[in-house]
């Protein structure tokens, strides 16, 4: 195993089946996702899907400071900068085809979320049968603040979560934690990070039997940790009632008619994002709620390749991530300058684009 590579497989001996073991291996870069760590996921997924002996597969992120901070977005900022379109396309395809596989995997697939798990990295772990998050977790999907949109299949799970929470969390991009990760059942159980490895050891050294994703469940249940507060839930019938609207202007308005610091924050977040990235999310989170999950992820690709070709997409990666002023100039610059025509661009696929295929399952 070469500890230099970005993405590391293991196979770890166990009681009556092995598991498998991916690493994220980018500790300097959050452990972000490159175009060949998806492809070698996806590979490495297909063949111990297949493999008798493989029993679970886990995954985690190298390093105290991340499990994923999502995918290497400087190297998609580059290539659309450069027109080259076609090459930032591949990674989205990879990662979207690795999104389906990880929620189709017919094994446990458990991924340890100790630190830092934000867009592409909900993607390779929310998607699996069982998420863990540590007290150290920090989950967000912040894309409406460079421009862009929750993908990686965020349609699915974020349109799902209770309370309008997932409108909540795509719209803003709000940091929460791993008991408001709970809540809004973005990950199933809470663990101290002091117990990751004792986690990996049981659950290779305890034979499944008959059914192996619940026999995984009561291995984590047996380390999860209880916390009854949640800042998410304190606020939850003001999510409900204003992210339940259909309009962006009806939901800033909402907000506003409540007083006190979390709503007033929670529209300066709204206030200092890209106007189309809202619209065209909420768009998104509206139509993704009746849709499977493949179908999101095509609803997705499309889109994907509108704002590759939009401007706000660049120039909200040049503010937060490149020049890093903060003061990104969007265009449209207001929500009432957004027109429903559009919003509905970003849905139609580009000229000559190829559909997005998944393997037959």
């Amino acid at each position: 195993m070469d500890s230099q590579a970005d993405i590391l497989f293991e196979e770890r001996e166990g009681k009556r089946g092995d598991i498998g073991i991916i690493t994220l291996n980018r500790p300097h870069a959050l452990n972000a996702l490159t175009y060949d760590m998806c492809r070698l996921m996806n590979e490495q997924l297909a063949e111990w899907e297949q493999e008798s002996n493989i029993k679970a597969v886990i995954i985690q992120g190298a390093g105290d400071k991340a499990f994923c901070a999502g995918g290497d977005i400087r190297r998609i900022y580059e290539l659309g900068k450069s027109h080259q379109f076609d090459e930032a396309m591949q990674f989205f395809a990879e990662e979207y085809r690795l999104n389906a596989r990880i929620h189709d995997f017919k094994k446990p697939y458990i991924a340890i979320l100790d630190g830092i798990t934000m867009g592409g990295g909900l993607g390779v772990s929310v998607h699996g049968s069982h998420r863990v998050a540590t007290e150290r977790m920090v989950l967000a999907m912040p894309e409406t603040a460079i421009g862009f949109f929750p993908d990686i299949g965020g349609s699915h799970f974020l349109s799902r979560c209770p309370d309008e929470v997932g409108t909540y969390l795509a719209l803003t991009g709000a940091r929460i934690n791993a008991v408001d990760a709970a809540y809004a059942e973005l990950t199933d159980v809470l663990v101290s990070s002091t117990h990751q490895q004792d986690i990996i050891d049981c659950i290779a050294q305890t034979a499944f039997g008959d059914n192996p994703k619940a026999m995984v469940s009561h291995i984590l249940h047996e380390f999860a940790v209880y916390e009854e507060f949640t800042e998410l839930k304190q606020f939850r019938e003001t999510i409900a009632e204003c992210f339940a609207h259909t309009s962006m202007e009806a939901i800033v308005d909402c907000l506003k008619k409540h007083k006190g610091e979390w709503h007033e924050k929670a529209i300066k977040m709204l206030l200092d994002k890209s106007s189309t990235s809202l619209k065209v999310t909420l768009a998104q989170l509206r139509n993704g709620v009746s849709l499977d999950i493949h179908q999101c992820l095509q609803m997705e690709y499309r889109m994907v390749g509108n704002f590759l070709r939009s401007h706000d997409f660049y120039e909200g990666i040049r503010a937060v991530l490149i020049d890093k002023d903060k003061k990104a100039k969007w265009l449209p610059a207001t929500l009432d300058k957004v027109s429903k025509g559009l919003v509905e661009s970003f849905f139609v696929p580009f000229d000559d684009m190829q559909a997005l295929e998944f393997e037959v399952r």
